[in-house]
């Protein structure tokens, strides 16, 4: 059971998205003795989750009445701005001194105006992007890169302690673990582009990848994304564990952002543009590591087809 943190002893919570992350998140919340309502615009969703215990609502405003914590995991500000100040949206149905947990990745600018409307009547905001993916959501071994009031972390830290195997403290105000996670992203997105592109020439020299994996894998050109992307590539199992469409969205933020603040990107920009063609050659919503098949097919490189059933 979730212990008392200064913040009250914390038993219902609420997960709105119940994809691949925020499914994974609610499940951890349940093993932990919470009381969790779940929303999802997916009829099937909702029933799976409800067969693994959980209570389910069709809107937003509906599953956070009694909830102490209401966790969202939408996919940036727009959805999150729905999410609390839509017609449906949960920030006058949120009980008055609750935590709103934003998940999504996003422009700080955004996290600072949803705090300070949200606090504006009562309740409680913390700025909390996710990292770690859906296997580790699933386990209650996110990485949280937050930031929020003293208040929002003692409501919150119960929920975030079922979710996290690591929670980073990074401020007293929103927007700052938002800051953070477009480092990540830039990194991320960088990184994978960076790995899509090497495995891809590596195979138009007509090297053995399966090889050329297992020596950059031990190697000093190795990289988190290149170990666990191009496994993808060696599968060819495109299904998306994080799409492209993802980093379509994070570069074009961080391009956004750095254009605002008049600092050059030129790197994050090339691999905005990698992900932007992989989007229009038809690979959106494919695995991210499509990356290296949109440079298979501009080159011709040869690389693993999936097996014919």
């Amino acid at each position: 059971m979730a212990a008392d943190q200064g913040g009250g002893s914390l038993r219902q919570a609420a997960v709105i998205g119940l994809g691949s992350m925020g499914f994974g998140m609610a499940m951890s919340l349940l093993r932990r003795g919470f009381t969790v309502t779940g929303c999802d615009v997916d009829a099937a969703t909702r029933a799976r989750f409800a067969a693994e215990g959980g209570r389910v609502a069709e809107t937003p405003a509906a599953a956070v009445a009694e909830a102490d914590a209401v966790i969202s995991v939408v996919v940036n500000a727009a959805q999150t701005e729905s999410v609390l100040f839509g017609t449906e949206g949960v920030a006058a149905a949120m009980p008055q001194g609750s935590v709103f947990i934003s998940s999504a990745t996003m422009d700080p600018q955004n996290a600072r105006r949803f705090a300070e409307k949200l606090e504006a009547t009562g309740r409680l905001y913390l700025d909390a992007p996710i990292s770690g993916g859906a296997q580790r959501a699933a386990e209650g071994a996110l990485t949280i890169l937050a930031s929020g009031s003293p208040a929002a972390f003692a409501k919150a830290r119960p929920a975030l302690d079922a979710m996290a195997a690591k929670l980073y403290e990074l401020g007293d105000a929103a927007g700052q673990g938002a800051a953070f996670k477009m480092i990540n992203q830039h990194l991320a997105g960088v990184h994978i582009a960076a790995a899509s592109e090497a495995i891809a020439f590596a195979a138009h020299q007509g090297l053995d990848i399966a090889k050329v994996y297992e020596v950059i894998t031990a190697s000093a050109g190795n990289s988190w994304m290149f170990e666990n992307r191009m496994a993808h590539v060696l599968a060819a199992d495109y299904t998306p564990r994080s799409a492209v469409e993802i980093f379509v969205k994070d570069l074009g933020i961080i391009d956004d952002m750095a254009r605002g603040a008049r600092f050059p990107v030129p790197i994050a920009a090339a691999a905005l543009q990698m992900f932007l063609m992989t989007a229009a050659a038809g690979m959106g919503h494919d695995d991210d590591s499509s990356v290296a098949r949109l440079y298979a097919k501009i080159t011709g490189a040869k690389l693993p087809q999936p097996k014919q059933a």
